[in-house]
């Protein structure tokens, strides 16, 4: 199970608000470029060979000075920055050269750092936390739905969402909460418009008792439901939050997987309800 960093101190205190970006970060952002560049240092040191090597593969000049007679390779590798380091990280991984100890270092390094990178299963290089594709498909969503006033504050809830699950302090019982919030935000207009109070539970109510007045552009077998599977998304979101309500037995918070799968999931249905993929019958 992922743990939940705390908030800073100053963010506990009420003595600042939280950054409204405190990760994942892409790249190199400054507090992380002098933690991997010690990381680097730590295992190249003086080992010209292997950093030849290296410079060789990744294209890197070797720096070259009249005072010495032979060039560096460790260097440049050690001073690297920006996308440049990450590729000496990476490449560095991939060589085997990294003991699993450096490996835990780094990995607990970028961690700390909120990067949006990680040491991979295989620990023979980098990934992305999140996958490209993925992070892009939400970007999307969110400038749809930002667009769109129909689905009110939507993009709104998925951008906190989002950024409350892969932040550098999750908060998961807030980012689920935003989740659902989210869809609620973008069904609204399209099942139940006219009330108020609507919520996540009270729409799966309706969609249950008049399935005829929706209609979905998802191609089904014949004699199938077009708004099964809308259906079957909202259902598993609403059902698997198990923060909402207070009872006898100790409330469960919902862990950081549960909370980022919901967030993946929310996005899909804003996605599906933003793009009139899923609408109201005339």
């Amino acid at each position: 199970m992922t743990t939940t960093p705390r908030p800073r101190f100053s963010v506990r205190a009420g003595l600042e608000a939280a950054p409204e970006h405190d990760g994942p970060f892409e790249g190199i952002p400054e507090h992380l470029l002098v933690p991997l560049q010690q990381w680097v240092k730590g295992i190249i040191g003086s080992r010209e060979d292997l950093a030849r090597i290296l410079c060789l593969r990744l294209r890197i000049a070797p720096f070259t000075d009249p005072r010495w007679r032979d060039p560096q390779y460790a260097m440049p590798l050690v001073q690297a920055a920006g996308t440049q380091l990450l590729d000496v990280v990476d490449e560095m991984l991939h060589a085997g050269i990294v003991e699993s100890w450096q490996a835990d270092r780094l990995g607990d390094t970028l961690d700390s750092a909120g990067s949006a990178y990680r040491v991979d299963e295989a620990v023979r290089g980098l990934e992305e936390r999140v996958t490209p594709a993925v992070r892009d498909a939400v970007r999307q969503t969110l400038a749809d739905a930002a667009a769109s006033a129909a689905h009110g504050s939507a993009a709104d809830h998925l951008a906190t969402a989002w950024q409350t699950a892969y932040g550098r302090s999750p908060d998961p019982v807030r980012a689920y909460s935003e989740s659902i919030k989210a869809v609620e935000a973008a069904a609204h207009a399209v099942i139940e418009p006219n009330n108020a109070k609507a919520t996540l539970g009270s729409m799966l109510g309706e969609i249950k008792n008049a399935r005829h007045k929706f209609t979905s552009v998802l191609s089904t077998p014949a004699g199938g439901d077009p708004i099964t599977p809308a259906e079957v998304m909202m259902r598993a979101l609403w059902e698997g939050q198990t923060s909402r309500h207070g009872a006898q037995h100790a409330t469960v918070p919902e862990t950081l997987e549960a909370a980022r799968a919901g967030v993946h999931l929310a996005a899909a249905l804003v996605q599906l309800f933003v793009s009139g993929a899923m609408t109201r019958m005339p």
